[in-house]
C-alpha cells in the first residue's frame, strides 16, 4: 500500500517543518524509502536539510500536486512526505475535493494520513476544530503536540476538542522540547540531524558533546512517538 504523509496545521510557526524533518531523518535511519515534496516557495525545509530526498511543489498547481499522488502509486512501497507551509490548507482541500481524492485513494490503495501540528495556543485549538469539522471520521489524522514552546495544552483539553478527536480515532503524539542553542545550531548549519551528529569536520558553531548527546536522547523520544503510529 502506497502511503501519503501530509504535515499541516495551517498556522505558522507551529512546528510544521521541524515535524517533517523529524519523520524524514525517522525514514532515513528505519532503512524506509521515502520521497518529500515542499510547498514553500521561500525557504523550504526539506529542500534545505534534505535536499537529496525531496523537490518542490505548487501547493496552487493542480499539475503539480498530481505529482504526490503519481510519486505514492509508481512505487508503492515508498512513503511520501509533504510539507505544507502556512495557508495552503485551502488550495490542498480544494485539490482533493476536485480530484475525489478519497475515492481515488482507496481505489488505487494509498492510504492518506494529515499530521497536524500544534502548538498550546488558542489558534491552532480551532484550527484543529475546523479539521475535525471537514475531515473527521473521513481521513486518518495525527495530532501532534510540539512542546518547543511550551508543553501546557489545558486548552485544547478544556476545549472538548481533544475528547472529541479520540473519539473519532485520531491518534495524539508530542514533540518534546530540545534545547534552543543545540536547535540554532543545527538549523546554522543546514544540514540534516545526522549529519549534525556526525559532522566530518568539527567547527566552532557545532554541536559540542554534550549537546549531540542531548540531541539524540530527543530524536529517540521523538522516535518512540513515531513508532505508537502505523507509518
Amino acid at each position: 500500500m502506497g502511503k501519503i504523509h501530509f504535515i499541516g496545521g495551517e498556522k505558522g510557526g507551529v512546528g510544521k517543518s521541524l515535524v517533517s524533518r523529524v519523520l524524514s531523518q525517522y525514514f532515513i535511519d528505519h532503512e524506509r524509502p521515502f520521497v518529500g515534496f515542499d510547498t514553500d516557495k521561500s525557504h523550504g525545509s526539506l529542500l534545505r536539510f534534505y535536499a537529496g530526498y525531496a523537490s518542490p511543489v505548487v501547493i496552487d498547481s493542480y499539475e503539480s500536486l498530481d505529482r504526490v499522488m503519481e510519486a505514492a502509486t509508481e512505487e508503492p512501497e515508498r512513503c511520501v512526505l509533504v510539507d505544507l507551509a502556512a495557508q495552503t490548507h485551502q488550495s490542498l482541500t480544494q485539490w482533493m475535493a476536485d480530484s475525489a481524492l478519497f475515492d481515488l485513494s482507496e481505489e488505487l490503495g494509498v492510504e492518506l494520513t494529515y499530521w497536524h501540528v500544534m502548538d498550546s495556543g488558542q489558534d491552532s485549538v480551532d484550527l484543529l476544530r475546523t479539521l475535525l469539522d471537514q475531515f473527521g471520521g473521513k481521513l486518518k489524522l495525527v495530532v501532534v503536540l510540539n512542546e518547543v514552546r511550551s508543553d501546557n495544552f489545558k486548552l485544547l483539553a478544556n476545549s472538548g476538542e481533544r475528547a472529541r478527536a479520540e473519539a473519532l480515532g485520531v491518534k495524539f503524539i508530542s514533540i518534546a522540547r530540545l534545547q534552543e542553542s543545540a536547535m540554532q545550531k543545527i538549523d546554522g548549519q543546514g544540514t540534516s540531524f545526522w549529519a549534525a551528529l556526525n559532522p566530518a569536520v568539527k567547527t566552532a558553531n557545532g554541536l559540542g558533546l554534550l549537546e549531540r548527546q542531548r540531541v539524540k536522547v530527543w530524536l529517540k523520544k521523538a522516535y518512540g512517538q513515531i513508532e505508537r503510529l502505523s507509518v
